[in-house]
């Protein structure tokens, strides 16, 4: 039987990225990657647009964390041992450059996440590390040596260490459950909100840079609030503000069937009676000018039209033939519009569940398993996940580099 000092079950970007840190911190490390399927990295591949959003370029571990809805307070001592900057300075290392956009997300300079893909590729080539692509794992035995490791249509294989990162697939975290392992339950994370609104109708592709958006779920203990971009889509809402409200109620979208009532603050954060006050200043400074023209808020003229017809104003009607209550509904809609929440679209950059191996049984300190020495997880094979802008990605980073540090630290003892 083959024997290996780490077997990476995965070809993600956490296998890879475990592989090559051990590989690396230990030169002459036997390891393995065992892919499952006949292609790897393929996440990183189509990630961004096909641009790759490694990481994010914020450097403070506490505020980093608040970017992920579940794994907080366990996240916290991982970066502050490997985080951003050292992802920046990792990749710097190994010929690629990464560049900061306007909101944070880094890229490759060449915006091709082909770079990434042949970076990881050949750190691994020369740091040693072996790939056999079409092994799926169909079960791992713990050993008083290691683990024995046996694959579909394969022989099987020894190894003293196992790193598991198979992401969200369903096969690998049944893995960790058949050696004992708790699991929760997976369900879809960061995702559009399908709505039918008459508002909407005829909108689609306009955006906002930023509103206060406000979700409430049925049987959910509190209500859910962010801030950021949103995009009127043609089946509802997009854009960072829906999405990081789908990661953070995931739990309580799912068990509501996706059910429930979003109440939007187009203005990004101006109260009921300041938004009043402002067209009441626009009714007494410009009583002559139309109301369609005349327009004090951060939208664009085709949005503010409909909110003007749904308000029953007539297009030719001016701030001074308009009602005090007529300016009321327009100052509510405006700060506070009502959605129904009919069901979850797609986001297809993006492919992340929230669920998986339970933190609880996980060292993270190392990513070791609490229950089996020698085993290991990172990347969204556990109970962590992150919203859109490269979270996930810097989430697999650290939790591969902690695996192949400690792996590396024992076989040199």
């Amino acid at each position: 039987m083959e024997e290996w000092d780490l077997v990476v079950i995965g070809g993600g970007a956490a296998g890879y990225f475990g592989a090559i840190a051990c590989a690396e911190a230990f030169p002459g490390a036997r390891v393995l990657i065992l892919e499952a399927t006949a292609r790897v990295l393929t996440k990183v591949k189509v990630s961004g647009g096909g641009r790759c959003n490694v990481t994010h370029n914020l450097y403070e571990p506490k505020q980093l964390i608040s970017f992920y809805p579940r794994g907080q307070k366990e996240l916290i001592g991982s970066f502050h041992k490997f985080q951003p900057k050292d992802t920046v300075e990792w990749f710097q290392a190994h010929g690629v450059e990464l560049k900061a956009e306007s909101d944070g997300r880094m890229f490759p300079t060449t915006n091709d996440s082909q770079t990434v893909v042949d970076c990881l590729l050949g750190a691994a080539r020369d740091s040693g590390v072996e790939l056999r692509k079409n092994k799926l794992v169909q079960k791992i035995l713990p050993s008083a040596e290691g683990f024995e490791i046996h694959s579909k249509a394969s022989d099987p294989v020894k190894a003293r260490f196992i790193l598991l990162a198979t992401g969200s697939m369903p096969y690998g975290v049944s893995l960790a459950s058949n050696v004992g392992h708790k699991l929760i339950a997976p369900v879809p994370s960061l995702f559009t909100f399908e709505i039918k609104n008459p508002l909407l109708k005829d909108l689609a592709g306009i955006s906002f840079t930023e509103v206060t958006a406000t979700l409430k779920v049925e049987g959910a203990s509190q209500d859910f609030i962010q801030k950021g971009p949103c995009l009127i889509t043609h089946w509802g809402l997009s854009g960072p503000a829906i999405l990081k409200l789908s990661a953070f109620a995931a739990r309580e979208l799912h068990a509501s069937a996706y059910k429930a009532t979003l109440i939007l603050n187009w203005t990004q954060s101006l109260k009921q009676h300041e938004a009043l006050a402002l067209l009441e200043t626009c009714k007494t400074q410009s009583p002559k000018k139309k109301v369609s023209n005349e327009n004090p808020f951060p939208c664009v003229k085709r949005f503010w039209d409909a909110i003007l017809r749904e308000s029953g104003l007539n297009e030719a009607l001016t701030y001074g033939e308009v009602t005090k209550k007529q300016l009321q509904e327009i100052a509510q809609r405006m700060t506070q519009y009502e959605f129904n929440v009919k069901g979850k679209g797609e986001f297809k950059e993006e492919f992340v569940t929230a669920g998986g191996i339970a933190r609880e049984e996980i060292d993270f300190r190392t990513m070791e398993s609490k229950l089996h020495p020698g085993l290991y997880f990172a990347g969204e094979a556990t109970d962590v996940d992150g919203v859109t802008g490269g979270f996930n990605f810097q989430n697999a980073w650290t939790g591969a580099w902690l695996c192949g540090q400690d792996i590396a630290k024992k076989l040199k003892h």
